[in-house]
This record gives structure tokens, sequence and C-alpha cells, in this order.
């Protein structure tokens, strides 16, 4: 039986997970410099109907991806709540509160969140080289933490809602691993929906200022790109090598943000913040290193996804063979084999 080389569904993950990074991490700064003035409801409201926008025009056909289901609405509430409700409106407040680019740095520790989750509810394996990596994630946000409390009350309080955000993120993130076989775009559409429309009704609930036309422009544009398409390529990302080292790529952004902010005039940095930096950077970095091999057991496998016939695990007839990826229901016969693997849909094993 063929394989696709060792190597291919991580560094096709990694690149999917870096390109979200990039979407994500220039967001942040972005999203501080147009909220201004802004309630952080409406803010959230923006960003996610944005989002909502590309989830509508990225569906795919039903027979390349496979479709939402009604038992999935209980975990796409979940996550729209964490994920485009708390998450979103912490970060909102928490960037009026603090520098930008001390906010950006402790996104990192969604990486933290993430995997930790990833390996209680997933199985995900958790070796001494990714403990090392964590234990650095968040030594370098009790760095940033620090930091913060020497600059004033107003904005320690501003980064530990950002702290906030990233563990609602982490809880989303860890929720989405279970659709990361369903069509993308629908899990953007139906998440960003749901968490645009609590949002909106919190805003007026509280009474928030309506926004300027442009900066609600801005605010959608960012939500498209920095929110709709980032959590588009997360989810591709996560099908391809797993939540926890998705977690640990996307972990990149946050170092995008603060360059974007310095660039932008913050001049917040200090020695501690540069240390924190260094000690986050040095964790991602260690995590994207770990390497997995060893003989293992398939147990039978009945499911739903989009798959190709050429990686290994997918031999099943067609009268006639499609060409590249589609999806449908189909069977996996128990398979015993060793070979570089991550923790995807058909590598969820017990170690």
């Amino acid at each position: 039986m063929a394989f696709l080389t060792p190597g291919l569904p991580a560094i096709r993950g990694g690149l999917l997970a870096l390109l979200a990074a990039a979407l994500f991490g220039v967001s942040t700064p972005l999203v501080q410099s147009f909220g201004v003035g802004l309630g952080a409801f409406s803010t959230a409201a923006l960003l996610y109907a944005g989002a909502a926008a590309v989830g509508l025009l990225s569906r795919k056909r039903i027979d390349r991806e496979a479709s939402l289901q009604r038992a999935d609405l209980p975990r796409l509430i979940a996550m729209a709540g964490f994920g485009a409700v708390v998450g979103p409106v912490a970060l909102a407040w928490g960037l009026q509160h603090t520098s930008g680019t001390s906010a950006s740095l402790m996104l990192t520790l969604e990486a933290l969140f993430t995997a930790v989750l990833a390996w209680r509810l997933y199985r995900e394996t958790m070796d001494g080289r990714v403990r090392a990596a964590m234990a650095l994630l968040l030594a370098g946000g009790m760095v940033l933490v620090l930091d913060q409390g020497r600059a004033g009350g107003a904005q320690l309080w501003g980064l530990l809602a950002v702290l906030l955000a990233t563990a609602a993120w982490g809880v989303d993130n860890t929720l989405s691993r279970a659709l990361a076989e369903r069509d993308p775009g629908q899990v953007v559409m139906a998440k960003a929906m749901l968490g645009a429309t609590a949002t909106s009704l919190l805003a007026v609930a509280f009474g928030e200022p309506l926004p300027a036309a442009g900066a609600a422009l801005a605010l959608l544009t960012i939500g498209a790109t920095g929110y709709g398409l980032s959590l588009r390529f997360y989810l591709l990302a996560q099908r391809a090598f797993g939540a926890a080292r998705t977690g640990s790529v996307f972990a990149f952004a946050p170092f995008i943000g603060a360059a974007l902010a310095v660039a932008l005039g913050d001049r917040s940095a200090s020695g501690l913040m540069a240390l924190g930096s260094a000690l986050m950077l040095a964790g991602v970095v260690l995590h994207l290193a770990e390497s997995h091999s060893h003989a293992h057991v398939h147990e039978a496998l009945d499911h739903e996804h989009a798959h190709r016939h050429d990686d290994g695990h997918h031999d099943h007839p067609h009268h006639p063979m499609p060409a590249g990826a589609h999806s449908h229901r189909h069977q996996h016969a128990p398979l015993g084999h060793a070979h570089a693997h991550v923790p995807d849909a058909h590598h969820g094993h017990r170690h």
C-alpha cells in the first residue's frame, strides 16, 4: 500500500496554520486601532459579521465536503459562546486598556490552553518535549503579567482580559476539533452568525454607541480576513495534523501582531516584555520540533469526511474512481502499521 511522504500532512497542516496565524496576527493591532471609542460587544459583532460573510461565500458542494449535522448544533453553540462572544469581547476590552504589543504577545497562551485541553479530551500526545514547550509558554505569559503589573493596574486588568480571551479561544479550538472534518465554510458561517447575533443583541442591551461608517467597514474587513479566512485555514490545519500542533503553529500569530503594533507606533516594549517574548517563541519552536512515529493499530471505523485515495488510509472501491478530494460515508477495516503520523481523524489512539 502506497503512502504519502510521512512529513506531508505536517507540512500541509503547518502551512495552513501559519497562514491562519498571519491573518489573525495582523488583526489584533488593527482592531485596537479601528475599535477606539467603540463598545466591546459592537466590535465583536462587526468582526464576526465579516467572518460570517466569508463562511457563506466559501461553502463547498455537498459531494466535496461533509455537511454539518443537526447533532453538531450544541457544539456549534458552545464554540460560538466561547470563541465568538467571550473571546472577542474580552480581547476588544483588553485592547482598550493595555498596549497592543503586550496584548498580542499574551495571545500566545492560546496554544497552551489548546494543547492541554487537546491532551485531556482528545488524547493527543504530550511527551517531555511538549511539556517543556508548554512550560516555556507559561513562563513567558507570567513575565508579561509581571511587566504590565509594574505599568499600573489598568494595564494589568487589560492584559488579564486578553488572557481570558486566550482561554476562551483555547476551549473553542478544542471544541472545533470534532468538526474539523465538516465543511469549514459551513462551520465558519454557523459559528460567526451565532456569535454576531449574540454580540449585536448584547450591544443593543448595553446601549453601546453605533460605530461610524468607516470604522464599521474596517472592522467588517478585519473580521472577514482575520477571523473568517483565518478560522477556515485553522480548521483545515486541524484536519491535517491535530488541535495541539495547529495551536502551536498558530502561536506565531502574536509575534506577527506584536511586530505590526511596534510598526504602527507602539513604544511600550521593555526588557521584561522582550524576555517574555523570547520564552514564548522558544516554547513554540520546541513544540513544532516534535516528531512522532511508532507501530499502531487502527480499529474499524465508519465516518464521513473529505478524503483522497492516495493517502494510505482510503482504499475503498469506487466505480468510477473520483479524481481528487471528495466526501461520502465510508468504512475503514482494522489495520496495523508503522509510520510517522499526527493526531488527525485517523490517529486518535492512546499512548
